[in-house]
């Protein structure tokens, strides 16, 4: 099994399951996820963060273009540029890769979505985060025999951190 993917609804704690799971295994891990950007309480947009460091606006309000989702112009560019970069060198030399997320923004990059075919075919573990909505590229991941899929909900929120950090601990042996 070379991936777990935790699944759910918006804002169930997909980005928290993952953040805190790369804590508990302290493993060297590469990738990248994304956190919500705030202005006085409202949400602006979204950031890309890797694991080592380097930012990008991922979606803003304040983006313009032809890719949006919602009220957000997504900067495919930059999600090429500092999340695909990062998951490419998690894939060459990392133990475990972090992928937050496989989602509707994310999904508008062919190269990300190629790098992430990648990574799970490289023989290295992968974590990652993915929408619960239909999307054909989504859903065939999911469907993936190799993929263990775990559902999240702020109610079963830790007991499915304890899960997707035993089965990542297990395909890491």
């Amino acid at each position: 099994m070379p991936a777990v993917l935790v699944t759910g609804p918006p804002g169930c704690g997909k980005t928290t399951l993952i953040r805190k799971a790369v804590e508990q295994l302290q493993v060297a891990a590469a990738g990248f996820y994304t956190e919500e950007v705030r202005t006085a309480g409202r949400r602006e947009g979204f950031a890309l963060v890797t694991l080592d460091g380097r930012r990008t606006t991922l979606a803003s309000v304040s983006v313009r273009g032809p890719h949006r989702v919602s009220r957000y112009g997504v900067d495919v560019e930059a999600l090429e540029a500092v999340g695909v970069a990062a998951l490419e060198e998690a894939a060459a030399d990392a133990k475990l890769v972090i992928v937050d997320e496989i989602g509707k923004m994310e999904l508008l990059s062919r190269r990300l979505r190629e790098a992430v075919l990648r990574a799970l075919d490289g023989g290295r573990p992968v974590l990652a985060s993915i929408m619960l909505s239909r999307h054909p590229f989504a859903d065939a991941l999911k469907a993936r025999d190799d993929v263990r899929l775990i559902h999240v909900t702020p109610e079963i929120r830790d007991r499915a951190l304890n899960e997707a950090v035993a089965a990542v601990r297990e395909m890491l042996r």
